[in-house]
């Protein structure tokens, strides 16, 4: 109904030119229109009684009389005048949605890719099938068409077969015309004759050798294992919607917490000569506050806010760069810890490419997303579905997407590719302003944490992720300690070391050894002496990261 009165008011100003009846017309015709595109035939969306009684009140209306709205509704605006926080939350809104559509289409390429496997691999059971058939009829005139199997016309056939399920007299010869091989000689009675057994016997081989076939096609399970995980993968994208909208709504409760703060703040920036059209207040553990600006700010501006922001609301304030956007600018409540990222890798011997793949970015919400994902096997296979697995989690969970829906997503993604393609997901959620860490392990090796001397081990038994559906992500929560240190690695660095059964335990007692504090020094010194371990010949592809976190200081 809004899109009928938007069409017809549209059409309606259009045709004003020509006076009331074109008015009439155009506000018809809209309706018309509309009507016909949404449902196909004229059942009006907007009773034609209805637009007659309007118009016989229009031409009720003299030509002279003017309506001045003001003496009705006053001066006073109806809408809140936030054309440039509109925009910008338009434009985080794109963002979101954006990132939600490349991981669609990360899943979307999947199914794809999944697809085109199955046509090749059941095209050829056809062909091996059909092969075998026509060896006994080599004399046929058609044997040398149809036995190359890398030309256009068994494809075409076999296409022909996917639609119609089986070929006949007319449908083999537009294949063999379409593909500039044409038959002819029906006009002489004696070759007629010869050709129509010819292709008889064609018929019947091909006919019968996709029936063979068709019995050992893969379709049908992959059918029906896309069929169930499509379902998961849209139940995913529904909920992270809806967490979108939850989110919108929230922030509108939210801001009516803070409105005293909020206009404290506002009235300080005037002060201060920053002119800012609107600006929001929101808490989930730490302060969020966005700030919506006539005009691009320089530095000094921008400090100034933090130093406002950080007065009123008694916590400090500062810039988050990666929320924003255009004329919107994020803050939030100061990190309570500093974190120092340190990595370390390397390629399998004889391998152009690794199969590990390695992610550090920073979360809308303040927190840090660190990873290690190892593509089982190596080079380009391996590299692909690493990099897919990190590409797919970092769009997910940057644009809304619940972490255990987006691990499910990625699983449910690689599944969908072919049986050989795994990966291993570690994951850690670092939230440096409350002080904890979340860990998700999807067939990862463990992760160690050394403060001091002591060195804790936290493992997992789960399977790789893209090996079995339904597979279980396990998490582990824990506090962070000023002065901790930790450690994720793949097992191309776990496995370097032959010496100990237990092979996580030659990195436990190295890390318990080692002096140095500095991420990169350690890095170094655990990739190095896996080198050395396999004696320069790397089996595997190794990644390290290493992170230390320290308390920040009063003043910091």
């Amino acid at each position: 109904m809004i899109a009928a009165y938007s069409l017809s008011g549209m059409l309606a100003g259009i045709l004003n030119r020509f006076g009331k009846i074109g008015v009439v017309i155009g506000f018809a015709l809209g309706n018309v229109l509309l009507a016909y595109v949404s449902n196909g035939y004229t059942v009006e969306l907007i009773h034609f009684k209805e637009i007659l009684i309007a118009f016989i009140g229009l031409l009720a209306v003299p030509k002279n009389l003017h309506i001045e709205l003001e003496e009705f509704i006053g001066n006073k605006k109806l809408l809140p005048i936030t054309p440039d926080r509109a925009l910008n939350k338009s434009k985080e809104v794109a963002e979101n949605l954006n990132q939600v559509s490349q991981a669609i289409q990360e899943m979307a390429t999947n199914y794809q890719q999944a697809e085109k496997e199955s046509y090749d691999a059941n095209k050829q059971i056809f062909i091996t099938e059909l092969l075998s058939s026509l060896e006994p009829y080599k004399d046929n005139m058609l044997y040398e068409d149809m036995a190359d199997t890398e030309g256009k016309i068994i494809d075409e056939i076999f296409k022909y077969l996917l639609d119609k399920q089986e070929v006949d007299r007319q449908a083999l010869l537009a294949v063999f015309a379409n593909c500039n091989s044409y038959i002819v000689g029906f006009d002489d009675k004696d070759i007629s004759q010869y050709l129509e057994e010819n292709i008889t016997q064609m018929i019947r081989m091909i006919n019968t050798s996709y029936k063979i076939a068709k019995s050992d096609f893969i379709w049908k399970k992959r059918v029906e294992e896309n069929q169930k995980n499509m379902g998961k993968q849209l139940d995913g994208v529904s909920k992270a919607i809806q967490k979108m909208a939850k989110g919108i709504e929230d922030d509108m409760e939210n801001e009516a917490q803070y409105e005293k703060q909020k206009t404290e703040i506002l009235e300080l920036l005037k002060q201060k000569a920053i002119a800012v059209a609107d600006l929001s207040i929101k808490k989930e553990g730490r302060y969020i506050i966005e700030v919506y600006l006539d005009e691009i700010l320089e530095t000094a501006k921008i400090e100034n806010i933090e130093k406002v922001a950080t007065q009123i609301l008694k916590e400090k304030i500062v810039l988050n760069e990666e929320a924003s956007i255009g004329k919107k600018l994020s803050f939030l409540s100061d990190d309570r810890y500093v974190m120092a990222i340190g990595t370390g890798e390397t390629t399998k011997n004889k391998s152009e490419l690794s199969g590990d793949a390695m992610l550090n970015v920073r979360l809308k919400d303040g927190k840090y997303l660190i990873a290690i994902s190892d593509g089982m096997g190596t080079g380009t296979k391996a590299r692909q579905s690493s990099t897919q697995s990190l590409r797919m989690l970092e769009n997910l969970l940057l644009s809304g997407f619940d972490k255990n829906i987006s691990l499910d997503l990625i699983n449910t993604s690689l599944i969908n590719q072919n049986t050989e393609v795994f990966a291993t997901l570690d994951i850690a959620i670092i939230d440096l302003y409350e002080g904890n860490i979340e860990f998700i392990k999807s067939g990862a090796c463990p992760t160690y944490i050394k403060n001091k001397k002591k060195v804790q081990i936290i493992k997992s038994n789960s399977l790789p992720t893209g090996m079995v559906d339904g597979n279980q992500i396990q998490s582990f929560d824990r506090d962070i300690t000023s002065g901790d240190i930790l450690l994720m690695c793949s097992d191309g660095i776990l496995d370097a070391n032959i010496e100990y059964k237990n092979k996580e335990l030659w990195i436990k007692y190295m890390l318990e050894d080692i002096e140095t504090t500095n991420t990169k020094k350690i890095a170094d010194l655990i990739l190095n002496e896996a080198i050395d371990n396999t004696f320069g010949n790397v089996k595997d592809d190794m990644s390290v990261i290493v992170c230390k976190f320290k308390e920040k200081e009063n003043g910091d």
